[in-house]
């Protein structure tokens, strides 16, 4: 591509508006341009990286046996109510009605869509194995997009489907549609692990997510010093340390803690470490309240909490709610005479003589043991912290932070049960079929590059992944040999099959070569003085130049590559 008439453009500034190293570089190398809050153009530059990636994960697709097709966006709304779905979902879901009136979705995935169109091949156990996948735009209205690419409301999603008669045939899909995830990923040369996850809306049996690393990751990892223990935060299992032998168990006493409403506030008041502090909060569970005890130190895992007590939503309770749970103001629950179910976080359950609220606004109570009150749950439910004993092998947990790039989900039969997709086994009985759904975001991994790979010029893009993997750059647009060279240079670089790009635009040298550094060329050639003796530049964008006789040069980068 020739840069002269053509749709190119950077910005040298830092964009105010983008919260990201990688949007902040996307959007001034001219990938990527905001339309609204969670929704971007991908520009010319940005959509040949994305094809790019796309190309990777079509090829490993292809190879798992898996058949393309192409699904509709634009959904009734009845396909998620009948597979239970609609209320999952709730705002997060774009809904409108058609000039009838008939409710439709924005599909935000396609798990209903492609159990319907399984069912149009399968009958009979010999009508499977097999696989589709697709490439489609879903839609999800995000509370709070941000992050660039990362965390958006309009994104194409590779997502793909396996159809067994059996759990045996979906681990044997799921083997292979993982083995190629694990392929794509290094073929994008994106540094990840893969975490257990939450199987979340999607429900089922396992999820697994292959996260690419980064310090402004939303997500967090929790592996162990010790073992490969790999996991995202949300799903890692917490063993407690043994909390010691106490002789002489102390009697509940109610003290008055004035202005002491955090758990900061009361241990500073106390003057006891924050370890002897239990603190309870109400939740909103499906619309009741429940009381949760953990440590002063720990926090919630709300995910956990709603696998522990089956329910469908999880929220920290509004101020009504917890006034009329605990008979006091915001700050001084406690378990003990508390008007709701009580969870008890299995930590709490070896400590002793620790303090409470005490459900009287100004108070709390020391002393407080088993005895005391009354758990309706004892389990699992706080978040693990680094540091802490791995469940595993007993090392110590540490953190990194990843940026969810696939997801790979052992489904079961939830989907087909919601959409009746049966077949006739061998004994001529009916059977619900074995499914499983794998996910990629292209444009995640996309940002995920954009991040692994920036430095104070740009981004340096893997030469593969690259939107064009040469630049030449012609020092002086006056020249007229400098011009016939560059462009006969470029022209045998592309019958090479190499993408090029030829900056003869009428800009200085140092314009040129920082706008190449800034949206990431893997090889700059230069056109310059030298060409009156016959010799260009050579350089990599991150290493050293070397100069080439003209008449090398095609053959010097076809090498490279």
């Amino acid at each position: 591509m020739k840069l002269k008439n053509s749709y190119f453009f950077t910005l040298r500034e830092n964009v105010k508006d983008e919260d990201s190293v990688s949007s902040n570089l996307l959007v001034r190398a001219g990938y990527i341009k905001k339309s609204s809050a969670g929704i971007y153009m991908m520009l010319p530059l940005g959509y040949k990286v994305l094809q790019n990636i796309m190309a990777v994960i079509r090829d490993e697709m292809n190879k798992t046996g898996a058949q393309e097709l192409l699904m509709p966006a634009l959904i009734p709304e009845d396909v998620y109510v009948a597979s239970g779905r609609r209320d999952g979902f709730g705002k997060s879901m774009f809904s409108l009605r058609d000039r009838k009136g008939m409710p439709y979705v924005l599909g935000p995935t396609h798990e209903e869509l492609f159990a319907a169109a399984a069912k149009m091949q399968i009958r009979s156990y010999k009508d499977m194995p097999f696989a589709l996948y697709q490439f489609e735009t879903k839609f999800r209205d995000e509370p709070r997009p941000r992050y660039g690419l990362i965390r958006v409301r309009e994104f194409i999603m590779k997502d793909s489907y396996t159809f067994d008669k059996d759990e045996a045939g979906l681990d044997e899909a799921y083997a292979k549609q993982f083995n190629a995830y694990k392929n794509i990923m290094d073929r994008l040369h994106l540094d990840y692990r893969i975490v257990r996850a939450d199987t979340g809306v999607m429900g089922g049996l396992l999820s697994e997510e292959f996260q690419a690393l980064t310090p402004m990751g939303e997500d967090i990892l929790v592996l162990c010093d010790s073992c490969d223990l790999s996991s995202n935060i949300e799903v890692a299992a917490c063993k407690s340390e043994p909390a010691g032998i106490e002789e002489n168990l102390e009697e509940v006493t109610l003290v008055e803690t004035p202005h002491s409403r955090t758990i900061e506030e009361v241990t500073d008041f106390l003057k006891k470490d924050v370890k002897k502090f239990v603190k309870t909060l109400i939740y909103d569970v499906d619309g009741e309240p429940v009381a949760v005890m953990v440590r002063g130190d720990r926090d919630v895992n709300e995910v956990k909490l709603r696998k522990l007590l089956n329910a469908n939503e999880v929220a920290l309770a509004e101020p009504e709610m917890v006034v009329a749970a605990t008979g006091a103001d915001i700050g001084f629950a406690g378990p003990i005479g508390i008007r709701c179910k009580l969870v008890e976080d299995e930590e709490v359950s070896c400590m002793y003589n620790f303090i409470t609220g005490a459900n009287k606004t100004g108070y709390h109570y020391t002393g407080v043991n088993q005895k005391d009150f009354k758990a309706d749950v004892t389990g699992d439910v706080r978040n693990i912290q680094e540091g802490d004993i791995c469940p595993v092998c007993g090392g110590r947990i540490h953190f990194a932070h990843g940026i969810e790039v696939g997801n790979t989900f052992k489904l079961g039969t939830k989907y087909s049960q919601a959409m009746d997709l049966q077949y006739l086994d061998a004994n001529n009985k009916l059977q619900y079929v074995w499914m499983g759904s794998y996910g990629i975001g292209p444009a995640r991994a996309m940002a995920a590059l954009a991040e692994q790979n920036a430095d104070e010029n740009g981004i340096n893009w893997p030469a593969d992944i690259a939107p064009y993997q040469v630049a030449v750059v012609i020092i002086s647009m006056k020249d007229e040999q400098q011009v016939a060279a560059a462009e006969k240079i470029h022209d045998e670089l592309e019958a090479a099959g190499i993408e090029v790009i030829l900056d003869n635009r009428d800009e200085r040298p140092g314009v040129k070569f920082k706008d190449m550094e800034l949206i990431g060329i893997p090889y700059r050639i230069t056109v310059g003085r030298g060409i009156k003796d016959g010799m260009v530049e050579l350089k990599p964008r991150v290493g050293e130049k070397e100069d080439v006789a003209v008449e090398d040069v095609v053959a010097r980068v076809k090498a490279l590559f």
